[in-house]
């Protein structure tokens, strides 16, 4: 049987790939390409049908973060052109969610910039959630406010939060590469504290920094272990101003290919198309809803995202449908409450687990990390270095990446217009 029938098989019974047959889905070459999409859409079809979930972000508190990780617009030292400002007041995120929710969001992700929430921001953040829910009748509430300290995820829980994202971003052995200020271990240790109060995890990873394909297949298999609920995708956006501004080497073909390979490792997981798709995807993001089941609608944190319209027509046009709040997101034997709360896991038989910022989705969330950019093809791309398997597993494949044209550094606009500005948000 050949490497894409027996992901799909595996994938419909929520079985793990073997990390060769992973690495395999990122070596494909172009003529396959379109094959591994097919293959990869039997298994979000299956766990997920044709339903689109949207999920809003709004960026509680802009900029100046302490954190030095380098791909974000927000970081210590940036000297990103964004937005900057201190916590919007409950009733201002709350204006700014209900045009999300007005859009067709499902979920609005709260993210704030910053190493980690004090107690006080806490207090804010929960009174911001329950203006929220108040006013939006069946929205899911995320939080993406950085590193957690004991106690403050029950706190989030109590407020009504559904969900807390915290991304592991890349690979342990590299993480000390883009980041200084906290460990691998910090992000793990969060995540597994949102788990612990009972939120929904959400935690992903941004392609596109300098990893190579056994980088990304680290991350994903990290991720799987811990097992979130909703795994975002971001693609680096490179901003200028940050110390990865020049990584522009991604092309739609690679992003296609770490979408799919997403999907096989963790089936019947929420895979959100984060930060950067509109960058990096082009005028292929329709062909990436057949791989992910979630995406943010309008801008992200700090950059300007496709218009909220655009999103919508290309949905119907691609013959998906938006996720009403009436719908279940997750599969039956995830959905039965939250974190730990038996169901199989991340692609696997044991637990169980959403996504928002950091993705950002999202871009440039300090700690949170969701600034998306862009990744180099030395390192990302292994060329001659490395073996390519073909989807039937028997022959290598010649390395057939082609080198991008040049960066697009015109779709890289800042984000001038909805929170924290007096313009209508793009949604």
């Amino acid at each position: 049987m050949d490497l894409l029938n027996t992901l799909v098989d595996k994938g419909l019974r929520r079985e793990t790939p073997t990390r060769d047959e992973a690495l395999a889905v990122l070596r494909t070459s172009d003529d396959d390409l379109l094959d591994v999409v097919a293959a990869a859409g039997k298994v979000r079809r299956h766990w997920f049908g044709r339903r689109v979930k949207l999920n809003y972000l709004v960026n509680l508190k802009s900029g100046l973060c302490p954190e030095d990780c380098s791909y974000c617009s927000q970081r210590l030292g940036s000297t990103a052109g964004i937005l900057k400002y201190s916590w919007l007041k409950p009733d201002q995120a709350s204006d700014a969610a209900a045009a999300g929710v007005a859009g067709g969001a499902k979920r609005v992700c709260l993210v704030a910039s910053g190493r980690g929430p004090t107690d006080r921001d806490v207090d804010r953040v929960s009174d911001t959630i329950k203006a929220i829910k108040e006013n939006n009748e069946g929205v899911e509430v995320c939080a993406c406010l950085g590193l957690l300290s004991d106690g403050q995820a029950e706190r989030l829980r109590e407020a009504g939060a559904d969900a807390y994202n915290h991304n592991l971003n890349t690979s342990e052995a590299t993480y000390g590469d883009i980041t200084s200020t906290h460990t691998y271990a910090d992000r793990v240790d969060t995540v597994n504290k949102a788990h612990a109060a009972g939120l929904s995890a959400c935690s992903g990873l941004i392609a596109g920094m300098g990893e190579t394909d056994e980088d990304l297949v680290d991350v994903v298999f990290s991720l799987r272990e811990l097992d979130p609920d909703s795994v975002p995708v971001n693609f680096l956006i490179p901003f200028e101003g940050t110390p990865l501004a020049k990584e522009w080497n991604l092309t739609p073909q690679r992003c296609l290919r770490i979408l799919a390979m997403t999907r096989f490792v963790c089936p019947d997981v929420e895979v959100r198309i984060a930060g950067g798709r509109e960058v990096h995807l082009r005028t292929m993001q329709p062909l990436a809803l057949h791989l992910a089941n979630s995406i943010f609608l309008g801008d992200y944190l700090t950059s300007e995202g496709q218009a909220g319209k655009a999103d919508l027509e290309m949905i119907a046009d691609a013959g998906f449908e938006v996720e009403g709040t009436d719908q279940v997101t997750l599969p039956e034997h995830r959905a039965g409450g939250g974190c730990g709360s038996g169901g199989g896991g991340c692609g696997t038989e044991a637990a169980e687990g959403v996504g928002a910022c950091g993705s950002g989705g999202a871009e440039g969330a300090g700690v949170c990390g969701s600034a998306p950019a862009s990744e180099p093809a030395s390192t990302n791309e292994p060329a001659s270095t490395t073996e390519a398997a073909s989807p039937s597993g028997t022959a290598p494949a010649p390395p057939s990446e082609p080198a991008p044209a040049g960066p697009r550094t015109d779709l890289v606009a800042v984000r001038r217009r909805g929170a924290g500005t007096d313009l209508a948000p793009n949604a």
